[in-house]
């Protein structure tokens, strides 16, 4: 795949070429390639068609997990979240250590690796929220957290130009992968004010099925207000809007 330069920028097909555009600018590539039905049948493309079905199954995850935090997401998300998550989740199916390959699969492979992922790649939480935290996924009795002792947010949080207040938000998913079946729930610290003034201890908890054998997810986020006048305006700054995997937990 080629980048097109210059001033003048082709869409279309000349000769043998495919020109088009993308996100990320204007691009050029050969036409032709091999048939879709020789993929699906010539012995020679075995490994491709184990390669495929698994991406598919990685892709299915990933969506699966952004519908189980769309709430948050939707704030705190990067134009290549999808990619990004998707390539995480080819991680956790390749980690299968039980099934042959090709039929490689996300609920017995290790989602734990997802750990740290953010879903906002221009803000990560950690460059935004500096006060520390405690994050706790408990089976036994389906209780996931997040902790956070007194704070001041004039120093433990980085804030864009005319935010006058933040909301610290958490979810929690259990997520079936075998039929494609999530349970979520969400919780919010509500409207703080960036001050000098301490914070009281906080806690978002957020109660799951207790005992549960499905891979289990916590993530923590961040987002920015300005209130005027009684009026509250959400401030959509992909600089500094963050959500983050704190927790996970496979089974």
């Amino acid at each position: 795949m080629g980048k097109q330069s210059g001033v003048i920028q082709i869409e279309g097909v000349v000769g043998n070429f495919s020109f088009y555009k993308t996100k990320d600018g204007y691009r050029v590539r050969t036409k032709g390639g091999v048939s879709a039905e020789r993929i699906a049948t010539d012995p020679k493309f075995a490994r491709t068609r184990e390669n495929l079905s698994e991406f598919g199954r990685a892709g299915k995850g990933s969506k699966l997990l952004r519908s189980a935090m769309a709430t948050a997401i939707v704030l705190s998300k990067d134009r290549k979240l999808v990619t990004r998550l998707t390539r995480e989740m080819m991680r956790a199916v390749k980690a299968d250590p039980l099934s042959p390959r090709g039929m490689r699969n996300i609920a017995d492979g290790d989602t734990a690796l997802l750990e740290g992922f953010e879903f906002n790649i221009a803000s990560p939480l950690s460059t935004s929220l500096f006060a520390p935290y405690t994050a706790v996924i408990d089976r036994a009795t389906g209780n996931l957290q997040v902790d956070f002792a007194p704070f001041v947010p004039e120093t433990a949080i980085a804030s864009p130009a005319g935010a006058t207040h933040f909301e610290l938000h958490a979810v929690a998913a259990e997520l079936d992968f075998v039929n494609n079946l999530y349970k979520s729930e969400v919780a919010a610290s509500g409207d703080l004010p960036i001050n000098g003034t301490a914070t009281a201890p906080l806690t978002l908890a957020m109660p799951l099925p207790a005992n549960s054998a499905k891979p289990l997810f916590l993530a923590l986020g961040i987002s920015f207000v300005q209130l005027v006048n009684g009026n509250r305006y959400v401030m959509n700054n992909g600089t500094f809007n963050a959500l983050a995997l704190v927790k996970v937990s496979h089974a």
